[in-house]
């Protein structure tokens, strides 16, 4: 998926350190519904996890209390299935990830600002995109 390229837009870095990459459009995704998971003040949840959601991940949500597999057409949300991309709240990642399920994770699109939640290492485990030098990892 493309960079971040949209004048005006934040420069916000992905845990990689690298420049963030698009998380999903399809459904489009983010705190701001731009396909990015950028984040700003008014984003209380921090929105900043790309996961690639699981039914599994799915259910646990729905179980705590956060239904994304329901569509809400009055937010314009069309409902999560598994194989989807969505921009995820770091501590919503967390807590699956402290039950077990948590879901894959796209590195180079997911916020640092995550990194002030979740470990490194944590998202590491779980990545889908390992790029193939990946001793940078352990700077972030």
């Amino acid at each position: 998926m493309p960079c971040r390229k949209t004048v005006g837009m934040s420069d916000d870095r992905n845990v990689l350190g690298g420049e963030l990459e698009a998380c999903g459009t399809d459904p489009l995704t983010g705190f701001f519904r731009d396909g990015f998971c950028g984040t700003s003040p008014e984003d209380i949840g921090l929105h900043t996890v790309c996961a690639v959601v699981t039914d599994e991940f799915l259910d646990h949500q729905r179980r705590v209390g956060n239904d994304l597999s329901t569509p809400r057409p009055e937010y314009g949300f069309p409902g999560l299935r598994a194989g989807d991309r969505w921009c995820v709240v770091a501590l919503r990642w967390a807590q699956a990830y402290s039950d077990g399920v948590a879901a894959p994770v796209v590195l180079a699109s997911t916020n640092v600002r995550t990194l002030d939640v979740i470990p490194v290492e944590a998202l590491r485990q779980h990545a889908v995109d390992v790029p193939g030098d990946a001793s940078g990892l352990d700077e972030t």
